[in-house]
């Protein structure tokens, strides 16, 4: 008799053993229960026998191989990520040898990575995403935003990186929601505002760092400040082209008439309504900055 496989499950007082092995060329399944001081065996595991597929092994090894896999994947070491990030820079140079290079291009290896690690190495995924993400910044023209560029919309005060880092080391993104009025406002004009604001946080993250933080400051908020075609494009640009770089917004006292832009615009927000935290100014205060950092909007 020749046992195939031995699964041990831990319970009160003892220890359950599931074993399969084989007799005569079938394989069974037998279970018993012993313990540690009185060695006890409360079942004969010869008296309930349960018939097994002949490919009971052969199962839990798929199984075993599958999940390995999936571990493997989400941690690879730096050769494994090294081969992964040329194979999808050769793709794009092949198949999509129009899109820009240089920074932020087809063959900013840092750049490959990072999506490679959102689509959790999925060369084809990174491709598909890259490619879009690629385009949309030739398109968006990204790399000609300036201070300048921006300099109206930003005189508003409507939004701003802050000078300091949050306690987690993060950037911050502050919107000072009543200052917003999209009856006025060029639409086209928040947008480029709202990208060169994403990449100057970007810009500022430190050494180790990956996310940066968004504040919205909804004191005063009234019904001409709503927006809720802005918000989807917000968080639409940081899920399709910035993923995984917020790592968490913050509604600071958010009234009433909010609550139910909140409700339209949740469902559309994907994954990043999970990032989202209602608090008040006294938590931004206690919580996410010292005395020294704290932005001065919130010492009042």
């Amino acid at each position: 008799m020749k046992i195939r496989q031995a699964h041990v499950f831990p319970t009160r007082g003892g220890t359950r053993r599931l074993i399969a092995l084989r007799r005569s060329g079938v394989v069974l399944l037998r279970l018993y229960t012993t313990y540690p001081e009185m060695e006890l065996r409360l079942c004969n595991p010869f008296r309930h026998i349960i018939p097994l597929p002949s490919n009971y092994s052969n199962q839990i090894t798929s199984s075993s191989q599958a999940r390995s896999l999936s571990v493997r994947s989400s941690h690879l070491g730096p050769n494994e990520s090294r081969k992964l990030v040329l194979e999808v820079k050769e793709k794009l140079e092949k198949d999509h040898q129009s899109l820009p290079v240089g920074k932020n291009g087809r063959d900013d290896e840092d750049f490959i990575l990072w999506f490679l690690k959102d689509r959790k190495f999925s060369v084809q995924e990174s491709v598909e995403k890259l490619h879009k993400a690629i385009k949309w910044r030739q398109e968006f023209g990204v790399s000609e935003l300036s201070q300048d560029s921006v300099k109206n919309i930003a005189e508003t005060g409507k939004a701003y990186v802050h000078d300091f880092l949050d306690v987690n080391g993060r950037p911050v993104l502050i919107v000072d929601a009543a200052k917003h009025f999209p009856a006025v406002h060029d639409p086209a004009e928040n947008e480029k505002l709202c990208v060169f604001l994403i990449e100057k946080a970007l810009s500022a993250l430190p050494e180790g760092r990956e996310e940066i933080l968004g504040i919205f400051d909804l004191r005063g908020f009234g019904t001409e400040n709503s927006d809720l075609k802005f918000i989807t494009f917000l968080f639409d640009v940081f899920y399709c082209y910035y993923p995984k770089r917020l790592g968490q917004v913050l509604f600071v006292d958010a009234p009433f008439i909010f609550k139910p832009i909140w409700q339209l615009a949740k469902p559309l927000l994907k994954s990043y309504a999970s990032v989202v935290r209602f608090c008040s100014v006294e938590t931004v205060r206690k919580e996410y900055f010292t005395e020294a950092t704290l932005p001065a909007k919130f010492r009042d």
